[in-house]
């Protein structure tokens, strides 16, 4: 996120005398990325942020790949899972992943997190399909809502707290970092005019939050290596007066995603919202269909030559597939074609517009499922192209306006 912002109190030079009311200098912390040659924060603590007490024993906290699977289409079916755990970090199933990527669901019944957790190595988007709430971060108070992308650069300390009513999320986990589109940059790294959203839409965070209590243990589950390591630490991450910089926590709505549209059909590169290293995010939005008097609305049948590609549906109902149901991962690997299920292309055909929402995630590795999306999976999906397939039918015909 490319885009300075400051909040709280900070010195008018970075790395001068900076003190608190008695007489004793704040503790600076510099949180940056490649080797202090990309993006970086100044962080002002009122205790030095490396006051560790206590070092728990590690747990496994990783999802099983398999890598043996048949190579087909697959459907995963999650819409009537609304609990998978009580707090955030015991809720979250990965269903899907590689090394660049996973993608996960999350549908907590905790509302707040009595920890601090941090992800030592990758960035995170949460994209909240239900469930209101705000994410509280050293950097401030971000608040979210349905429709929402809430992106977690790696290390920032965080914890999330709901709303009551039920919450549903859906998480990609970047080993990379997550950047908005290149090609909607300019050098200056300002988003350009024709950019399909803009510095406008980015809610940085709004409020400070600054934790004075009393020496204490304040245990902050931090995740690297397929591990979730305990580390207590003798004050609250939370202490910060001040900070400024181009790195830190932020959301963005699906809805402010402005579709791009053309006489004819465009390919998926125009829903493009985020990137990373070897995979895309793109948002499916309402929008109007192509205007070309013979125009096809529907997409035409194609090849994923080098890459896979993962659709997550979040609201209406696509014209192009059969029996998805929302809150459905579909998943069309490398190396098969894939297309409009029977019939969907001449029903296409004179509509004008979609109040479609979903989330697509490309890769440019393959990605395998895990041993947690056993349980979703629609074995019948692979043969859904037949002539006289009959699917089951959706679950539900909305969840979201």
């Amino acid at each position: 996120m490319s885009h300075y912002h400051r909040l709280g109190q900070i010195p008018r030079k970075r790395h001068t005398q900076f003190r608190q009311p008695d007489g004793t200098l704040y503790s600076e912390q510099l949180v940056g990325t490649l080797g202090f040659h990309g993006v970086s924060s100044l962080l002002y603590h009122v205790h030095p942020p490396t006051q560790i007490k206590h070092v728990g024993v590690p747990k496994p906290y990783a999802p099983k790949l398999l890598k043996d699977r048949p190579l087909q289409p697959e459907h995963l079916r999650t819409l009537a899972q609304t609990s998978t755990g009580g707090d955030y970090l015991a809720a979250r199933q990965t269903l899907l992943g590689n090394a660049d990527v996973t993608m996960s669901i999350c549908n907590p019944t905790d509302r707040r997190m009595d920890y601090y957790y941090k992800n030592a190595q990758a960035d995170e988007v949460i994209f909240v399909h239900e469930g209101r709430g705000e994410l509280w971060s050293q950097m401030g108070k971000v608040a979210f809502e349905p429709g929402d992308y809430v992106v977690v650069p790696r290390t920032v300390i965080h914890q999330l707290h709901f709303e009551e009513g039920p919450v549903r999320l859906m998480i990609i986990e970047s080993f990379s970092p997550v950047e908005t589109v290149r090609r909607y940059r300019n050098h200056f790294g300002q988003l350009l005019e024709h950019s399909p959203y803009c510095e406008r839409d980015m809610r940085p965070p709004s409020e400070l939050i600054t934790e004075e209590f009393p020496e204490g243990d304040y245990l902050v589950y931090t995740k690297k290596e397929g591990l979730l390591h305990e580390l207590t630490y003798a004050h609250s991450p939370f202490d910060v007066v001040g900070w400024d910089g181009y790195f830190y926590p932020y959301a963005f709505s699906i809805h402010d995603f402005e579709p791009i549209t053309g006489r004819l059909h465009q390919p998926p590169p125009v829903h493009q919202t985020f990137e990373g290293h070897n995979y895309v995010i793109c948002s499916f939005v309402p929008r109007l269909f192509d205007y070309h008097p013979l125009s096809i609305p529907a997409p035409y049948n194609h090849s994923n030559v080098d890459s896979d590609e993962v659709l997550y549906y979040v609201a209406g109902n696509f014209m192009s597939r059969k029996g998805v149901d929302l809150a459905s991962f579909t998943w069309h690997p490398t190396g098969l074609p894939h297309g409009p299920h029977p019939g969907t292309v001449e029903a296409s055909i004179g509509k004008k517009e979609t109040h479609e929402l979903a989330v697509m995630l490309d890769t440019f590795r393959p990605l395998y499922l895990t041993e947690a999306a056993l349980p979703y999976v629609d074995g019948r999906y692979p043969m859904s192209w037949n002539p006289g397939f009959v699917p089951d039918p959706p679950r539900a015909a909305d969840m979201m306006d």
